[in-house]
C-alpha cells in the first residue's frame, strides 16, 4: 500500500467488517474470497487462504491407480519436457 493511507471501518453487531474497496481491489479479493485470520500482538492479519489444504508426499503417494509397467526416469523426464514444450508453445 503506497504511503500511510489510513482507512477506517466498523465492526457490525454480527461481528462483520467491511474491507474498503480500494484494499479489496488491490488485493484482488472478490466476493467469496476465503481469508485466513491470524491474531497478532499489534492487531489482526488477513491473508488469502490457500486453494488446497497442505499435503505431504506420504499423504498422496500411490493414490492414483496404475496398471501398466513402471515408467523409467528417462520416460518421466521426456514426458515432463514434452508438457513444458506444449505449454510454452501455447503462450
Amino acid at each position: 500500500m503506497a504511503g500511510a493511507e489510513k482507512l477506517v471501518t466498523t465492526v457490525s453487531t454480527k461481528g462483520q467488517v467491511i474491507l474498503p474497496k480500494a484494499i479489496r481491489r488491490r488485493r484482488e479479493w472478490e466476493a467469496g474470497t476465503r481469508l485466513l485470520v491470524e491474531e497478532m500482538p499489534e492487531g489482526v492479519l488477513l491473508r488469502r487462504a490457500p486453494a488446497f489444504d497442505a499435503t505431504r508426499p506420504e499423504d498422496v503417494f500411490a493414490s492414483l491407480p496404475w496398471t501398466g509397467e513402471p515408467k523409467t526416469i528417462e520416460e518421466m523426464e521426456a514426458g515432463v519436457l514434452a508438457e513444458a514444450r506444449r505449454r510454452h508453445a501455447r503462450d
